[in-house]
């Protein structure tokens, strides 16, 4: 899937709402997870509020844990399953990727970055997205899904953003018709 202009201004206006960039003690003070480090941990988060800000609507990606909830379900995987190894590999992978193209374009990793300059890393991973072919398109795009998958199985994603009521009998519709 392409990012058309309007995502990529959506995208652009979430990490400008983004938390500032951190300085090296704030990023050192970070919190180890369950199997990602520190770093990549704040990566996969600062990376998934980016794409799923939180806005006027919802709450984001950070609000849902959807960081965490990736660590957590990649810490679950047995590293002696070589399929579940490789997974874990290219999550290293993908996350390193984006905090190295972040340093190719403005010498600081991507937590270090302004919200304009973080604007800039994600559009730059975003934009080969459709057939990535750089680590950092390819990181981008598991990002992308993997938040997506996450947060709308989260209870931020499912109620909040997707206002679902749960199985009940609806005695009228109360949708759009179509056009």
């Amino acid at each position: 899937m392409k990012l058309d202009r309007r995502e990529i201004l959506k995208l652009a206006a979430g990490v400008a709402l983004a938390r500032p960039g951190l300085d090296g003690a704030e990023a050192a003070a970070l919190p180890e997870g369950k199997f990602l480090k520190a770093r990549e941990l704040a990566v996969l988060d600062e990376l998934a509020e980016c794409i799923l800000p939180a806005d006027a609507h919802s709450p984001g990606a950070r609000a849902a844990g959807v960081a965490a909830f990736l660590d957590a379900q990649l810490a679950a995987k047995d590293p002696k399953i070589p399929e579940w190894a490789d997974e874990r590999k290219e999550v290293r992978e993908h996350l390193a990727a984006i905090d190295a193209l972040a340093r190719d374009m403005f010498a600081k990793g991507f937590l270090e970055l302004t919200a304009d300059q973080r604007t800039a890393v994600v559009a730059k991973a975003a934009a080969g997205e459709g057939e990535p072919k750089t680590p950092a398109e390819k990181g981008f795009k598991w990002a992308k899904e993997q938040t997506a998958r996450a947060y709308y199985s989260s209870k931020i994603g499912i109620h909040e953003e997707m206002e679902y009521k749960g199985n009940v009998l609806l005695t009228e519709f109360v949708g759009e018709e179509a056009k």
